[in-house]
């Protein structure tokens, strides 16, 4: 094992001790299992609940035995007796050790308990004089030992970075705010929410809810390769590996898109997958180069019926997950059952920086005149914004958009009609071929869901492929770099109409849990390699030697 400090190492061997004391009393050190009779949060449910709490009278009178397991997470001893916290299953429940009741053996494997380790008790319940509900202990087994100290216990582990690196200690000491914590948060508003399990338990909520939604809809669950040998379905840099056995490059999976269509084709008229997605860019509070997304086809439809259903899915996750649709993200209160929808030139128009002279009209989308005007008007108001004469007109009026109109979309939006230049894969408006029909929502000032009616013409989809690669050879790295010819192959075949959308679930479980950060609702974010600091080591040493003068 890798230690951080010749403190750190020798807090270990204290411990290692300890786990060789325990072993000597004739318990295993690691044994392979406790049979338990309660989980924690039933027990608390049960006997603890602040509608109808159990007596601290009735339960004398039942004597009601238990067995639970659990992580000690505060312990202290008072000559021949002493209380202890078991943290099991995201909730704590104390428990009394007395000399007497288990036994001079039991009692001197109490004394040798670490904050971290694992035991199992036996024993009845019962409230101590300041009514809090307690197992009364007969019989003590030792679990496991914690051979690394824990985190300050008051503040839980606030360092950022490191909660993500060791998710393992975050899920356990921030199983809620510590009163610190929650007091800054409650004056600044500038702290994710910290009970981080519930995070997690209500992210796979959400899967649940958003299964149940498709499926009593029809629509089958299905899965597509995550190794592909083109990267197409949407634009963004991929992640390359290589398969020895075939000497083949392939790419990891950007999105699940051409494959799903496929199965449209072959006559599965509505599929869905939620995938897991990557993508070799940036790092954010809003981009994790892996991410998990829903994406879902439906045939004989269009972008018009996804927004309906778009609408419909929102708001029946959000019931299932929290029981209302209003939720709190980033100092915002936000109702999801209550929508808006603008064109993506009215978003312009209806955002339009005050500042910044004369609001567009329709006209102003029409040349690239026009729109080199928004952009001089923009930059003469002191307003960055990206701008390359040489870029398609499309893509500039979709920057302006992101640029005057994206921060302002807190409430629940859908965004519609899109520039050609910027959709590669959508069905053409019939009355503006410049345009197609697409539509993305945004939620919390950021974009949750994408969508389409898709192209289903086989040569426009090959025209449009080689203008993609074109595109790359400019400069641009997220195109495409090559023409998918077995997809347009499957569109020779028939597509029907088609309506296809993604949705991305961690940003969603973000709005639905109201944490600011996309790692803060992703078990494992993507961390660079750790280099700590002289600063860092010393402040872990602190911490430690707090605990051992304990």
């Amino acid at each position: 094992m890798h230690f951080d400090s010749e403190f750190e190492q020798k807090l270990y061997q204290q411990r290692l001790d300890k786990l060789q004391q325990i072993a000597a009393l004739g318990y295993a050190t690691y044994p392979n299992s406790f049979a338990f009779s309660g989980l924690v949060p039933d027990i608390k449910r049960q006997y603890d609940s602040a509608e109808a709490p159990v007596s601290g009278e009735q339960l004398e009178a039942d004597r009601k035995e238990v067995a639970i397991a659990g992580r000690i997470m505060a312990i202290r001893i008072q000559g021949k007796a002493g209380f202890a916290q078991l943290q099991q299953g995201g909730q704590r429940l104390q428990i009394y050790v007395r000399k007497d009741d288990v036994g001079e053996n039991a009692f001197a494997l109490y004394k040798l308990l670490d904050l971290g380790d694992h035991v199992g008790v036996r024993g009845y319940l019962m409230r101590t004089r300041t009514g809090e509900l307690t197992v009364h202990v007969r019989e003590i087994e030792f679990l496991a030992k914690a051979m690394l100290a824990l985190p300050d216990k008051y503040h839980g582990l606030e360092d950022t970075e490191l909660r993500y690196r060791q998710r393992y200690v975050d899920l356990f000491m921030n199983t809620g705010l510590s009163a610190k914590a929650a007091a800054e948060e409650e004056a600044t508003e500038e702290e994710s929410p910290r009970n981080v399990r519930e995070v997690f338990v209500k992210r796979a909520a959400v899967l649940r809810a958003l299964r149940k939604f498709f499926d009593e809809r029809g629509y089958l669950e299905v899965e597509t390769p995550m190794m592909q040998p083109i990267a197409g379905g949407a634009a963004a840099r991929p992640f390359i590996t290589h398969h020895n056995e075939l000497d083949i490059d392939l790419y990891l999976r950007i999105a699940p898109e051409l494959y799903l269509k496929r199965l449209v084709v072959g006559g599965l008229d509505r599929v869905y997958e939620i995938n897991r997605n990557f993508r070799n860019e940036g790092v954010s509070t809003r981009h994790n180069p892996e991410f998990t997304m829903l994406e879902f086809y439906q045939a004989y439809a269009n972008y018009h019926d996804l927004m309906t259903l778009t609408e419909e899915v929102v708001k029946f996750v959000a019931m299932e997950v929290n029981g209302t649709t209003v939720t709190h993200f980033n100092g915002n209160e936000i109702d999801l059952g209550k929508w808006r929808r603008f064109s993506m030139r009215e978003a312009i128009i209806q955002f339009w920086p005050n500042n910044a002279g004369s609001k567009p009209t329709n006209e102003s989308f029409t040349s690239a005149d026009g729109v080199a005007g928004l952009v001089q008007q923009l930059r003469s108001a002191k307003i960055s914004i990206d701008y390359d004469p040489e870029d398609p007109l499309g893509k500039t009026i979709s920057t302006v958009f992101e640029t005057v109109a994206e921060e302002h979309l807190i409430q629940p939006t859908i965004i519609y009609d899109f520039p050609l230049a910027v959709s590669p894969l959508s069905k053409i408006k019939p009355e503006e071929p410049e345009w197609v029909e697409r539509f993305e929502f945004y939620i919390g000032g950021f974009e949750v869901g994408n969508a389409f009616s898709e192209l289903n013409d086989p040569v426009d989809q090959d025209r449009r492929f080689q203008d993609q690669i074109e595109q790359k050879e400019r400069g641009d790295e997220e195109a495409m770099a090559a023409v998918d010819d077995d997809y347009v192959r499957a569109l020779g075949y028939g597509l029907p109409p088609t309506a296809g959308e993604g949705i991305g679930i961690d940003r969603l479980t973000m709005l639905l849990t109201g944490s600011r950060s996309i790692r803060d609702v992703i078990l494992f974010p993507l961390m660079r390699p750790q280099q700590k600091s002289a600063e860092q080591i010393a402040a872990k040493e602190t911490e430690a030697h707090g605990e051992s003068a304990e």
